[in-house]
């Protein structure tokens, strides 16, 4: 590992290395959003692409492996806002309603799910970096998901249902836009009834 750059103060080690190129990308993101690329983090620094290339082989990469330590915080408090809830529509509807209201102040949330963020990130919103975090906020909940008959294949369906629904919010949040209590008792009532008629039916056919 090069010693020079870093500040004057190389890392001890690979880890670390790692660690503090991942702080880097975050404070990179938070200004700069889906532009940010290596040489943005390795500006911020004071080091070469080319040391930066040796721990993330790409821009994708380097975005990839810091959104989900950017998007811990996010699934913390969306864990504890869904901690009780048993209900599988209900989950649904919080999930995706505190999604898009967090979303203008989470930016990798922004890079995962808003189109028009222009993010070099995720080209889609069905992305494996989108659906594994879209994986934790389900898991988040108290919902006995295969109880419900929603095993792991539908459950990868769901998944992808609901990043669409929040990604439709974002492109169009309606003219004017819902208040969050409005947008609850929105989706209320046609989300929530839809999966509950999903899971009726997939336990009916088991």
């Amino acid at each position: 590992m090069r010693t020079h750059g870093w500040g004057g103060s190389p890392p001890a080690g690979d880890a670390e290395a790692v660690a503090r190129i991942k702080d880097a990308t975050h404070r990179c993101v938070r200004e700069l959003g889906g532009a940010t690329t290596i040489a943005h983090v390795a500006a911020d620094l004071g080091i070469s692409r080319q040391t930066v290339y040796r721990y993330f082989p790409s821009t994708h990469a380097m975005l990839t492996a810091a959104a989900f330590d950017g998007t811990r915080d996010f699934l913390a408090r969306m864990a504890r806002r869904l901690r009780s809830v048993t209900d599988p529509g209900e989950a649904l509807v919080e999930a995706v309603a505190y999604t898009i209201q967090e979303v203008p102040h989470e930016p990798y949330l922004r890079l995962l799910l808003d189109a028009e963020a222009g993010d070099p990130l995720l080209r889609t919103v069905t992305s494996d970096t989108a659906r594994a975090i879209g994986r934790s906020l389900l898991d988040q909940s108290a919902v006995d998901w295969d109880a419900t008959g929603i095993g792991p294949e539908r459950r990868g369906e769901l998944i992808e249902w609901t990043l669409r629904t929040v990604q439709s919010f974002l492109l169009d949040p309606g003219d004017p836009a819902r208040t969050p209590d409005d947008l609850r008792a929105f989706l209320r009532r046609w989300l929530a009834p839809a999966v509950a008629a999903a899971t009726s039916a997939t336990r009916a056919a088991s």
